[in-house]
């Protein structure tokens, strides 16, 4: 299986390749490699009318086919794609859009490819994401034993899943994750940088409390769950009406407001402990925050338990991808708020005609991460 996905932040195209098998109940995931390959340059700004929409569909659709190649041979392609609009209102997601025209890579790989993974979910009233909550679940079941464990990934936006003893799994975005941060290194740069290295400007800074009590009081943090957002909300529109402060402290404050987010939605769910990936895991600011706005609840990163925290949701699209493949549900609607478990995404052929596996039938409950092969 080769995995793709671009995130909320567009820095990359990431891409993981997994050798996967169901025995039992249990999905066998072994990591075989995951990277990062450039962003197209010229695709960094969303498209704004309907042209623009058609050639960003088909100029990622080449890219992401482009990567695809450098990792064959392979017998499945799955795309999560490039969420370019989510719109949520009053708690209800009407619609979502990926693009990344799956033709293209397969016609580029002669592999077939499962894509537009969220859609469907969406139709049966759920949010469409996070979609990781179906990875998540699966993975940490044996962690659960005595109390919650969480999953979290920080991308442009954060999101958790929560997976408890003797209940169903909850998940939802906890709000921004970089999305704020990169929106200020931009302007900051003049487009020249898109995020914040290292945290290198935010070391720089000190929090502005008084930045930050404005900044939480957005309603999304009260909202219920199941809930999602995205780049349409957080972005640097949003931050216009915040008052003027220096750009190393703004970026320090925003650490810190994702930072307290994420830990005020752990805490609310008796956390015991936190499982963390993401491009957010790499910047050290925001990692030292998270790490005391959490205390003592441990915060775990990825790695530790087999899944690099940059490649996790690049597994995630292998993983939903080889689940559709076989006929088994993709989404947990205890997470997304769909009406049931659904089959996602669909399937383009290859060079030859489809010849899918007979279908699962028994439930599948567990994820086994096995000893990586290679993981760069």
């Amino acid at each position: 299986m080769i995995g793709l996905i671009s995130g909320t932040s567009m820095d990359g195209i990431d891409v993981a390749v997994a050798d996967l098998s169901i025995n039992g109940d249990a999905v066998e995931l072994v990591p075989v490699q995951c990277a990062e390959h450039p962003f197209p340059k010229d695709l960094l700004e969303k498209p704004r009318d309907l042209a623009e929409v058609c050639a960003f569909d088909t100029s990622l659709g080449q890219a992401f086919g482009e990567v695809a190649a450098g990792y064959l041979p392979a017998d499945l392609i799955s795309s999560l794609g490039q969420t370019v609009h989510h719109e949520v209102q009053d708690g209800d997601c009407l619609g979502t859009l990926q693009l990344g025209q799956p033709a293209w890579i397969a016609e580029r790989t002669g592999v077939p490819v499962v894509a537009d993974l969220r859609v469907r979910d969406v139709a049966a009233g759920g949010q469409g994401a996070p979609l990781a909550s179906t990875l998540d679940a699966l993975w940490l079941a044996g962690m659960v034993e005595n109390a919650p464990a969480i999953a979290l990934n920080i991308g442009g936006i954060a999101n958790i899943t929560v997976v408890r003893p003797g209940s169903q799994p909850i998940a939802y975005d906890t709000g921004p994750g970089n999305a704020l941060m990169d929106a200020v290194m931009e302007v900051l740069s003049n487009g020249e940088r898109r995020q914040d290295t290292n945290g290198e400007f935010a070391r720089r800074g000190t929090v502005r409390e008084d930045v930050l009590k404005k900044l939480l009081t957005d309603p999304y943090y009260a909202k219920p769950w199941p809930k999602s957002t995205g780049k349409e909300h957080f972005n640097a529109e949003y931050l216009q009406g915040f008052p003027t402060v220096q750009a190393e402290d703004m970026l320090r404050t925003l650490a810190e407001l994702t930072a307290r987010t994420i830990a005020d939605a752990c805490r609310a769910h008796d956390a015991s402990t936190v499982v963390a990936s993401g491009g957010g895991m790499r910047n050290p600011v925001l990692v030292e925050a998270l790490t005391k706005a959490l205390d003592p609840i441990p915060l775990k990163i990825s790695d530790s338990l087999g899944l690099p925290r940059d490649g996790k949701e690049a597994y995630l699209a292998a993983l939903l991808g080889f689940l559709t493949w076989h006929g088994v549900a993709g989404n947990t609607p205890s997470a997304t708020g769909a009406s049931g478990p659904r089959l996602l995404g669909s399937i383009t052929p290859g060079d030859g005609p489809l010849r899918l596996p007979e279908p699962v039938t028994g439930p599948v409950t567990k994820l086994n991460v096995g000893d990586p092969k290679c993981v760069d």
